[in-house]
Parts: C-alpha cells; sequence; structure tokens
C-alpha cells in the first residue's frame, strides 16, 4: 500500500509499539491519529513526533473498552484527515497472575482483559469500517502475542484473550472482505518501557533471550517493520505472523 496521503488510526499509541508504529506509518507520509485513555501528555508528544515527520497528526481520547467513546474517536479522526485507511488495533493490557493461581483471577480481572484486548479491538474494527471500505483498499493490523499462540505469558485471562484476538483476526479477515485486509503481528517479548519498569526486567529478558534461537528480543521498531510489511502485503489477510526470534520452535518450550 502506498501510504503517501493516506491516514491511520493507531489505539493505544502513546508510548511503545504503538509509538514506534506511529512514527514509521508518518515517515511514509501518512496522517496519524493515536488514542488514549490515561496517557495524554505522552499520546500529544507523539502526534507531535508525527507532525514533524511533515505529516497531519491527532491525539484523541478514546477507552477502546467504551463503544461509544471509540465510534467519537474514530468520527473524529474521518473528520480531520477526511479518510482512514489503516486501523492498528495497539492497545492492550494484562495483569501478572501465575497460572496456577486460580483464585487471584476475579471477574474484574477477565472483564479488563477481554474487554481491552478482544471487545476492543472488535469495538474498534466495527467503528472504523464504513471508512476502511471507502477506497477498496483498507488494513487492519491486528496487535496479539505469543501468548495467543503457545498458551504462556502473564495470566491465563491475557493468553485466552490473545488467542481470542487471533481468532477474530481470521473471521473479520473473512467478513470484511474484499475491501478490508485484516492481519496480527504475534510477538514474544517486546523490550519496551512497560517490561524496563519491572523489578526483575533484567532476568526476564536474559530468560527470553537464552530461550530464544537468535538470541535476541523484540523491540517496538521490529514489531513495527512487521506491521509495515503487513500493510504492504497486499496478497495477505487472515494471516497471523509470530515474531519470536524462533521462541516457539526451541526445544523445552514451557508450557
Amino acid at each position: 500500500m502506498d501510504l503517501q496521503g493516506k491516514a491511520a488510526l493507531v489505539t493505544g499509541g502513546a508510548v511503545g509499539t504503538g509509538r514506534a508504529i506511529a512514527l514509521d506509518l508518518a515517515r511514509r507520509g501518512c496522517n496519524v491519529a493515536v488514542t488514549y485513555s490515561k496517557s495524554r501528555a505522552e499520546a500529544e508528544a507523539t502526534a507531535g513526533e508525527v507532525e514533524a515527520a511533515g505529516v497531519k497528526g491527532l491525539a484523541v481520547a478514546g477507552n477502546v473498552r467504551e463503544a461509544e467513546a471509540i465510534d467519537a474517536a474514530t468520527r473524529r479522526v474521518v473528520d480531520t484527515f477526511g479518510r482512514l485507511d489503516v486501523l492498528v488495533n495497539n492497545a492492550g493490557v494484562t495483569e501478572f497472575i501465575s497460572h496456577g493461581d486460580l483464585d487471584s483471577v476475579t471477574g474484574e480481572v477477565w472483564e479488563r482483559l477481554l474487554g481491552t484486548n478482544l471487545i476492543g479491538a472488535f469495538n474498534s474494527v466495527r467503528a472504523a469500517r464504513e471508512a476502511l471500505a471507502a477506497h477498496d483498499a483498507g488494513c487492519v493490523i491486528n496487535i496479539s502475542s505469543i501468548a495467543g499462540v503457545y498458551a504462556i505469558g502473564s495470566s491465563i485471562p491475557y493468553c485466552a484473550s490473545k488467542a481470542a484476538l487471533n481468532s477474530i483476526t481470521v473471521t473479520l479477515a473473512r467478513a470484511l472482505a474484499p475491501k478490508i485486509r485484516v492481519n496480527a503481528v504475534a510477538p514474544g517479548y517486546i523490550d519496551t518501557r512497560w517490561w524496563k519498569e519491572r523489578d526483575n526486567y533484567e532476568p526476564i529478558k536474559q530468560m527470553a533471550v537464552q530461550a530464544t534461537p537468535l538470541k535476541r528480543v523484540c523491540t517496538a521498531e521490529d514489531v513495527a517493520r512487521i506491521a509495515m510489511n503487513l500493510i504492504d502485503a497486499e496478497t495477505i489477510t487472515g494471516q497471523i505472523l509470530v515474531a519470536d526470534g524462533g521462541f516457539g520452535i526451541a526445544a523445552g518450550l514451557p508450557v
């Protein structure tokens, strides 16, 4: 897809992977909006960086868990840019709960993780589908995780939410073809600020590096480049592209 003069919406695009994707889109001549629910200052800073690339940038409030809020945010994006060609469902949350600790998995945890990681992505696609289909070449990229492929990760609800996101990637690709393509990136460990703020950041990172055949973990910029490749690949839809440095093919994969 030639992104020059096109428009994109990146949910949860204030920091980390979402920010990296927003900036890559901007460098290719795409106007970019980023949504936020709490990180207004960071979102506005990212929008400023987008504009520094010579395109239009927009930070817009929009909690993906609330259908009306993301509907309003999407309308504002389309009104501002005059179109919408790319939607990146990047907004996501987790909770760190040992898989054996079933008692800590409360209803609130299920509702928050499924509400953001799964229902939020669905809400965003539904809000954007008319604009995405208007030029017969819309594109949706869901930011998933290997947690949804191998059922490993921070908690059972997180794994389940990403597995369900992978599922709706396929069903939406089928439902929205031929005018809209839908694909997902499923990274392994991503070395972002979110991890660096944890007390056990370095041991977890080194464990991931040693468990990975390529002996490296993803950066936000790695994920952004893969997202750009899927945006460009006009014959690919309904696919979940695993980007884990080979972690999933390594012997002794934890379950």
